[in-house]
């Protein structure tokens, strides 16, 4: 199931108009699904016939999954109800269905009611295991990954990239680690939080880098991280081994990347064009407690506006993430961010709803605080949606300030302005100024 959700009809009618608020949507649209074809690389032989299939929504999923014997459903908690229904039919047609992903991992009951087969955790090490089954002819059931040894990164095969070919994906998704060692409290990528952070071994990486160029030569990669680069010196053997292999790259990590000028001059050398870093709020009283192990982000607030420059004099422009709706956080954020965002001149500024998804730390305290406005709306779990009752604004305000501040900060105008800013930037630092033609080409 692909595609970015928005419920909010004033939001969504200002999004049409704002180029800035949907370029990074569609980018995240477009991307495939790199858990599916990693099952497809896990499916145990036995002259199985495998294919890689999207719907945008319910009743627009393609034809040829009818033809199929079973179909597995990757989908998240915004687009779950969808996914539901084109199960739901499937199943009617006489298709097995399988689901997993962390909303169906939380929510497993709730999934039990619409597939044949449901995974609980990650689902590599499980899916010969349902294929088996399914293959037998077997009755519905669950999957559950702890009853099977933790997934190991540095064994997994190479995704089916082969069953893209023909596709106009603008960019492919390469996983280089797993999870993430900060536990923000709204985190829905830490839903499964026994796991601990994992890096892949660089030479399997490459390999699957070269897997990709094999069938789309010259991709734009996304790497499919939540950190890519908490160990700095992984990180420095990955851009070395990226750099003969001339790649254009994307992905998320934290601040703390701007501690290694040695690291984010390999980053630039071996073709890191942007790095989306979730910061949050501009002020540090905001984020305190949002990262429930260390305050990690508290601690770095001070620092931004430094690690900003650091990092795009290195050549590498910074997509700044931020979070509105913190228990803290006051109408007098809307300004302070739009701002904060010009003072600092980030080329890319991304700003979401502090959203409560199912399994997390959030979750559970805003039920138990009462706040959530509509419990079990999944569909409303789109970043976007206000479905919670702010600390110290109305809901309403917070919807009003979103408005603004999208309009602020997504017009034409504005984004010409700080972009310009961020080059010129680039352009006074002799290493920003090498890679400044080729972001500009890469990111427009």
């Amino acid at each position: 199931m692909s595609g970015v959700r928005v419920h909010d009809p004033e939001l969504l009618k200002l999004g049409l108009t704002l180029p800035g608020f949907v370029r990074r949507g569609q980018v995240i649209a477009s991307l495939p699904s790199l858990g599916l074809l990693y099952l497809a690389a896990m499916t145990p032989d036995g002259g199985h016939e495998l294919v890689y299939l999207e719907a945008e929504g319910a009743g627009k999923e393609p034809a040829e999954a009818y033809a199929c014997d079973l179909v597995a459903i990757s989908t998240f908690s915004a687009q779950v109800f969808e996914a539901y229904e084109v199960a739901d039919r499937l199943r009617a047609a006489g298709v097995k269905v399988a689901m997993g992903g962390l909303h169906v991992s939380v929510e497993s009951e709730e999934a039990t009611r619409h597939a044949d087969y449901v995974v609980i955790g990650e689902g590599e090490n499980v899916w010969p295991d349902v294929v088996r089954h399914a293959q037998a002819g077997g009755g519905a059931r669950k999957f559950f990954a702890a009853s099977h040894p933790p997934v190991d990164v540095k064994a997994l095969p190479v995704p089916r990239y082969d069953l893209l070919a023909g596709r106009d994906f603008n960019r492919i998704t390469v996983q280089t680690t797993r999870g993430c060692p900060w536990r923000c409290e709204f985190c829905a990528s830490n839903v499964m939080l026994e796991l601990p952070y994992r890096k892949r071994r660089v030479e399997d990486v490459v390999r699957d880098i070269a897997a990709i160029q094999q069938c789309r030569p010259g991709a734009f990669i996304e790497f499919a991280d939540d950190n890519t680069f908490v160990d700095k010196e992984w990180g420095k053997r990955l851009c070395r081994a990226l750099i003969p292999l001339r790649v254009r790259w994307f992905t998320e990590t934290d601040i703390s990347v701007a501690d290694d000028p040695e690291l984010l001059a390999l980053m630039a050398e071996a073709g890191c064009r942007q790095v989306l870093i979730g910061l949050e709020s501009p002020n540090e009283a905001d984020v305190r407690g949002v990262e429930l192990k260390r305050n990690f982000k508290a601690r770095r607030v001070a620092g931004y506006a430094e690690a900003i420059r650091r990092i795009q004099c290195a050549g590498i422009t910074l997509n700044g993430c931020f979070v509105l709706g913190l228990d803290h956080h006051t109408t007098s954020v809307f300004p302070a961010i739009r701002d904060f965002a010009d003072d600092v001149s980030l080329y890319d500024v991304q700003v979401t709803v502090q959203t409560a998804f199912p399994g997390t730390p959030l979750y559970k305290r805003l039920m138990q605080q009462g706040r959530i406005i509509m419990p079990r709306r999944w569909d409303l779990c789109t970043l976007f949606d206000v479905n919670f009752h702010p600390a110290r604004m109305t809901a309403n305000e917070l919807r009003a300030g979103l408005y603004w501040l999208t309009s602020e900060l997504y017009e034409e105008g504005a984004l010409r302005r700080r972009r310009a800013a961020a080059l010129s930037m680039m352009r006074r630092s002799r290493r920003g100024a090498g890679a400044l033609a080729a972001v500009v080409e890469d990111l427009g």
